[in-house]
Formats: structure tokens, C-alpha cells, sequence
């Protein structure tokens, strides 16, 4: 006997689920981790003294800023091997989210630096420090917590954007559901688990955002 709607939603829930938790989480969380070891880097640059250093940290900020994620994911999946360089689907998606958020996430971390009241670097050298211990001990803390909400939406929106790893055969949770679409042909129960389990996740992480904003809110100057 077929299964209706609401049998078809509970049937494929969990296994909806399980992809999500197994693949897309973890691709999320390493490449918001990579990303934001680049995010900081690429910032740093940006606000160096030298100039060709500013420059090439702003070429990539303007060509991962300028093109769709979608495309960046084609070029490096599909495209690279024209040029001779291969990549598996995973390494693919891995690189591709990593340097676009990267990009976006620099200039966040730029603008919360930039954030600090200059009192305070003048401050940092009253008291004796030199610039890396002024940036670690005093602007670092403070720019953090202002970033936090800004970079939080970013991972929030880096779960959600994994959905396009399925269009370079990542098996993550939409392709899961797309593969269950394609042994039912009952898109709309399907893409509503789908939806479902995505908003969980996110509702985790607003939640989760929430409490880390909360701890940080100490290191704001008033």
C-alpha cells in the first residue's frame, strides 16, 4: 500500500536527520572554523601598512564578495580539471565554503576592529604594550563581542547554504532528500523534513548565539 503525505514525512524524517547530523553539520563547522582562520588573516592584511599586502587581501575579498557561491563551487568542482587539477566533491565543498566565508567573514572581523574606540590602543601603549599585545589583550576581547552577532548570522547562513554542495554530489541533508524525492516522486512532504530539520538546526544555533553574546557582553566599554 503507498504511503500518504504524513506517513511519507515520518518515514523520512529521521533519515533526513541523520544526514544532516552526519555530513552537513560537520561540513559546517569545518569550513566556518577554516574560513574564520582566513576571515582573521585576510583582516590583518587589510589593515596592514603594506601596501601590496592590503591589495591582495582585497582582491579576494572582492572576487569572492563579487561572484555566487554556486559558481565558485562550479569552477572549482567541474572547472579546475580543465586545468589539469582534480578534486574529490568533499575537497571541493570544503575549499569553496571555506574561501567564501572567508571573505564575507574578514570584513566583519575588519569593521569590529576598527569598531574599538582608539582611547583604547592609547591606552594599551600607556601602559607599556607594543601592538600584538594591545591587539591580543585589550582589542581582540572587545572586537569579539561585537562581531559575535554578525558572524553567528554567518554560520547560521553556512548551514543553510551546504544545501548547494548537493549540486556537486556532496551527500549531505538536501541531497538526501532529493534521493528520497527520487524513489517517491512526493517532493512537497520530503522538502518540508527537509526545512524542518534545517530549521532545528538553526534554532540550536540562534539559541546557542544568544548565550555566547550574553558571555561576552563583560568585555563591551560603555
Amino acid at each position: 500500500m503507498e504511503a500518504g503525505p504524513l506517513q511519507l514525512m515520518l518515514n523520512s524524517l529521521w533519515p533526513i536527520f541523520v544526514a544532516g547530523l552526519e555530513r552537513t553539520v560537520p561540513l559546517a563547522v569545518v569550513t566556518f572554523i577554516l574560513g574564520m582562520a582566513l576571515a582573521v588573516l585576510t583582516a590583518l592584511a587589510r589593515l596592514s601598512k603594506l601596501g601590496w599586502l592590503r591589495g591582495i587581501a582585497w582582491f579576494y575579498v572582492w572576487v569572492f564578495r563579487g561572484t555566487p557561491l554556486l559558481v565558485q563551487l562550479f569552477i572549482i568542482f567541474y572547472g579546475l580539471p580543465y586545468l589539469g587539477l582534480t578534486l574529490g566533491n568533499w575537497t571541493s565543498a570544503i575549499i569553496g565554503f571555506t574561501l567564501n566565508v572567508g571573505a564575507y567573514a574578514s570584513e566583519t572581523i575588519r569593521a569590529s576592529i576598527l569598531s574599538v574606540p582608539k582611547g583604547q590602543w592609547e591606552a594599551a601603549y600607556s601602559l607599556g604594550m607594543n601592538g600584538g599585545q594591545a591587539l591580543r589583550r585589550i582589542i581582540i576581547p572587545q572586537a569579539t563581542r561585537v562581531s559575535v552577532p554578525p558572524l553567528a548570522n554567518e554560520f547560521i547562513g553556512l548551514v543553510k547554504d551546504t544545501s548547494l554542495a548537493a549540486v556537486i554530489t556532496v551527500p549531505e541533508l538536501f541531497q538526501k532528500a532529493q534521493d528520497i524525492v527520487g524513489s517517491t516522486f512526493k517532493p512537497f512532504p520530503v522538502y518540508v523534513d527537509a526545512a524542518i530539520v534545517y530549521l532545528a538546526f538553526c534554532t540550536v544555533l540562534a539559541w546557542l548565539q544568544h548565550k555566547l553574546e550574553r558571555r561576552l557582553s563583560r568585555y563591551v566599554v560603555s
